[in-house]
C-alpha cells in the first residue's frame, strides 16, 4: 500500500459519521504503513458539477480536436482520472441521502467513466482499465437498510466500481444511526473493531 484516495461526500463535514469512521481507517493505515501517501477529496466541500452535454462532448472529442473550452472541462476529469489510477487504495465514506448515494459523489463517478480510458468496449462487454486497486466503502445510514431492497448503495458502487477496473471492494456498515443514541453508539463502535480488526 503506497498512495491512498480518501473520499468524502458527506454535506456535515467533520461532524459526519462516515467521515468519523474514514478518519479512523487512515489513522489506522498510516499507523500500520508510515510511508504510505494520503491524498485526500472532499466533494461536499469542492463539489464537482453534475454532468452535462458540453461536458461529455469534450469527454468522446479526440484530445487534438477538442477547443479551449473542451479542453478545460476534459481536463478536470483527467485529473480525477490520474488521481485515483495513481492510488493503490480507495477509502470510500459513503453516507445515505434518500435511499441513495450523495449527488456530489454521482458527479465523481460521472467523471471517472471515461471509455478507453478506465474502461473499454469489447464483443463480449465493458472491461474496467482501472485494475490492481482495492476499494473500502464505508457505509452510513440512519436506517437499518443491508440486505434489503432498499439499499440501493451497496450493488450501484460494487457495479460502477467494478464496471472501472476496482472489483476487490470490501464494504463495513454503521447502520440504525438515528434510531436512537444507544444504537449510533453501538453501530459506530462495531464499524470501529471491524476497522481496528483489518489486515492493512
Amino acid at each position: 500500500m503506497k498512495t491512498v484516495l480518501s473520499i468524502n461526500s458527506s454535506i456535515f463535514g467533520d461532524n459526519s459519521q462516515s467521515r468519523q469512521l474514514s478518519k479512523q481507517l487512515l489513522e489506522r493505515i498510516t499507523k500500520t504503513n508510515p510511508s504510505v501517501k494520503i491524498v485526500e477529496r472532499d466533494l461536499a466541500k469542492n463539489p464537482l458539477p453534475h454532468l452535462n452535454g458540453e461536458q461529455f462532448s469534450a469527454f468522446i472529442t479526440p484530445p487534438e480536436q477538442r477547443t479551449d473550452a473542451q479542453k478545460a472541462l476534459a481536463g478536470q476529469s483527467d485529473d480525477l482520472v490520474k488521481e485515483i489510477s495513481d492510488a493503490d487504495t480507495v477509502v470510500l465514506a459513503l453516507p445515505m441521502y434518500n435511499f441513495g448515494i450523495p449527488s456530489q459523489l454521482k458527479s465523481y463517478f460521472d467523471n471517472l467513466a471515461r471509455a478507453g480510458i478506465t474502461f473499454k468496449y469489447t464483443a463480449t462487454g465493458p472491461v474496467g482499465l482501472l485494475t490492481g486497486k482495492k476499494a473500502i466503502v464505508l457505509a452510513t445510514r440512519g436506517g437499518f437498510y443491508f440486505g434489503t431492497d432498499k439499499d440501493t448503495q451497496t450493488k450501484y458502487v460494487k457495479d460502477f466500481l467494478g464496471f472501472i477496473g476496482i472489483t476487490d471492494v470490501e464494504f463495513i456498515y454503521a447502520e440504525g444511526l438515528a434510531i436512537s443514541p444507544e444504537q449510533k453508539t453501538k453501530s459506530l463502535e462495531q464499524a470501529g473493531e471491524i476497522i481496528e480488526a483489518m489486515s492493512l
